[in-house]
């Protein structure tokens, strides 16, 4: 097969700049050392402050690469988790089913695992908020007093809302001729 040519945009924020530029110099080199993978070019951007942070920064490189082979390419991808990826050659790629069992079960692994993950942070979330609740319910009751009140502002207007129902479906008398 022959070799696939892409680009990537790596981004990275931080502080300070001096750190997150070299964090970016380092990544590049790291990508450009993986087996099967050549780094051909590399440009890191200057750090610029993030907007409405005072002292966080964020930068990006672009990188253009080599990889062997479809799977160095998905190995990449998962590993180092790109913010763009353009292939630029062959034109064409053809996928053995090989190749396709392993993009398609590296997507599941991943999808499986962020899924854990956020299902074990919903769970420790609610045993915190049961600890909180239990040891200051006093950082609760300003909470439950507003549901309260939306509640009974809720259940008024659902009221008004059923009382203008009731006189617009009211039939207008006729007033009589004398």
């Amino acid at each position: 097969m022959e070799k696939i040519r892409f680009n990537m945009v790596l981004e990275i924020m931080g502080r300070p700049p001096e750190n997150i530029k070299e964090a970016l110099q380092t990544l590049s080199l790291k990508i450009g050392s993986e087996k099967g993978v050549k780094l051909i070019s590399k440009e890191i951007h200057e750090p610029i402050p993030l907007e409405g942070s005072k002292d966080l920064f964020t930068t990006f490189a672009d990188l253009s690469l080599e990889a062997d082979s479809l799977s160095v390419l998905n190995y990449i991808l998962f590993s180092y988790m790109p913010s763009h990826i353009e292939i630029t050659s062959p034109q064409s790629l053809i996928m053995s089913n090989t190749e396709m069992n392993d993009l398609s079960n590296n997507i599941a692994r991943r999808l499986h695992h962020y899924d854990a993950i956020a299902k074990q942070m919903l769970a420790e979330k609610e045993i915190i908020l049961k600890q909180l609740y239990q040891y200051a319910p006093h950082l609760f009751k300003k909470q439950e007093s507003n549901q309260q009140v939306q509640q009974s502002q809720q259940t008024k207007q659902k009221q008004e809302s059923k009382k203008e129902n009731k006189k617009s479906k009211a039939k207008p008398t006729k007033k009589k001729k004398k």
